[in-house]
């Protein structure tokens, strides 16, 4: 009775413990809903408050642009001049020498010896190289031998050739003989011509024996050394000989610009040129250049021409590449700028011109030659005109702009150095008066106590 009592009890209580449980729930869910409507709302308002910042962004940007544009811009100018602007053509040439000699034997044999050093500077009529000269010695005595004979019976014939024309006049013998005798007397005058020549070509294959420079010049690296066998017309040579003074530059002109330069050449008779190295930063040498090639190149559309160089201290050397700096023309009194003042634009070129009231205005010009630093105006500014030639990159029509003063500047910079000097030179004086009127004062030796 008592379990079943405790039973009944255990389940009551149960029971309540069961029913008690839901209200927690209920609560926690509640929460849980109010949260997530909570972040749906604050999604939904950076959502559409997002757009209005940016816009409001954009709009600071714009009225910052709209502030600045109000700003005057430091610029500098130059003044428009006038003066001389010599016509230059930038072109690509190569060092040529004027002569250039292949030294091949003539004759064939050994080398016996070779009388330069590679290198070496030689003049014309010096000897080179000695190819083994005996067997040709050999020839020319022969021949000599059989001139000295034929010579010998021509003279015989001749002799004999006297006597039956006295023997016919006096009728002594008979006219065939006479006349046979006349032919034989030809006949070796024509053999003894035949051993001249024989002579002569053994005296040339002699005289061939010693290679002789044909011009002066610089002889290169050997291509066989002494003891060798060469042959008549060998391929590749002995050496070569090049004239190093005076050389020339063969340089391209294109055929856009050949009017011009034809027409001063025919003018002056010859234009100037200068040789600047490959990398167009250093002069080389100076020179003239006289004639025109014949043709124009089709492959190309350019013309030749040879610029000669005194070359003394022969700083051109053979298949250099140079840059050649023909000048074509001076232009006297003409209007000069800077050329970093020109602009482009869609229109073409054009100016920033500083009108009295300090604001610019774009002008267009039109540009004749130019160079390294100056630009030639044709038309669209007068004498004395202010142009920009730095700070142009933030200008537009009508822009306010100012003009640095460089020399105030410059003043302002000595005089804020030198009185920085003098600031530091007294304040170096007060230290050291300081400094002394310490080491003086009694009170600072007993402190140091």
């Amino acid at each position: 009775m008592n379990d079943q009592t405790a039973g009944s009890n255990d389940r009551l209580d149960g029971n309540t413990h069961t029913t008690g449980a839901p209200p927690p729930r209920r609560s926690r869910g509640k929460w849980i809903v109010i949260g997530i409507a909570a972040l749906v709302a604050l999604l939904i308002a950076f959502a559409i408050l997002r757009p209005h910042s940016g816009q409001n962004k954009g709009t600071g940007r714009r009225h910052t642009q709209t502030a600045g544009a109000g700003d005057v811009q430091p610029v500098a100018v130059a003044t428009v001049r006038t003066g001389d602007m010599p016509v230059i053509l930038h072109l690509i040439g190569t060092v040529v020498p004027v002569t250039n000699v292949t030294v091949t034997p003539r004759v064939s044999g050994h080398i016996l010896k070779v009388y330069y050093q590679e290198g070496q500077h030689v003049h014309a009529g010096d000897e080179l190289e000695l190819i083994d000269p005996r067997p040709y010695e050999a020839t020319l005595a022969q021949y000599e031998g059989t001139l000295a004979a034929d010579r010998a019976q021509l003279e015989k014939a001749r002799v004999d050739n006297a006597r039956y024309q006295r023997l016919i006049r006096q009728d002594s013998t008979s006219a065939m003989t006479a006349r046979d005798q006349e032919f034989t007397v030809q006949q070796l005058e024509g053999q003894v011509k035949f051993d001249e020549a024989n002579v002569r070509n053994a005296q040339l294959n002699v005289m061939y024996c010693h290679i002789i420079a044909p011009v002066e010049g610089r002889v290169g690296i050997r291509a066989l050394d002494m003891g060798n066998y060469v042959t008549a017309g060998q391929s590749g040579g002995l050496t070569t000989l090049t004239q190093m003074q005076p050389i020339s530059v063969i340089f391209t002109v294109p055929q856009n610009q050949l009017g011009s330069v034809a027409e001063h050449l025919r003018a002056s008779g010859s234009l100037n040129v200068e040789a600047w190295n490959s990398e167009d930063t250093q002069k080389i040498a100076s020179g003239t250049v006289k004639a025109l090639d014949s043709q124009i190149d089709t492959a190309t559309g350019t013309v030749r021409m040879r610029a000669i160089f005194t070359n003394e201290d022969e700083t051109l050397f053979p298949n250099q590449f140079v840059n050649a700096h023909l000048l074509v023309n001076t232009l006297q009194n003409v209007l000069l700028v800077p050329g970093n003042a020109l602009q482009t634009g869609p229109d073409g070129q054009f100016l920033y011109v500083v009108k009295p009231d300090m604001t610019v205005a774009d002008v267009p010009v039109k540009v004749g030659a130019t160079n390294d630093s100056d630009a030639v105006i044709l038309s669209g500014v007068s004498l004395g005109d202010r142009v920009v030639t730095d700070g142009v990159s933030h200008l537009r029509p009508g822009a306010k702009v100012s003009i640095p003063d460089t020399n105030a500047a410059a003043s302002t910079s000595e005089q804020s150095a030198a009185t920085g000097r003098q600031h530091r030179k007294d304040r170096n004086g007060q230290q050291s008066a300081d400094a002394t009127a310490k080491s003086n004062d009694p009170a600072s030796t007993s402190d140091k106590h």
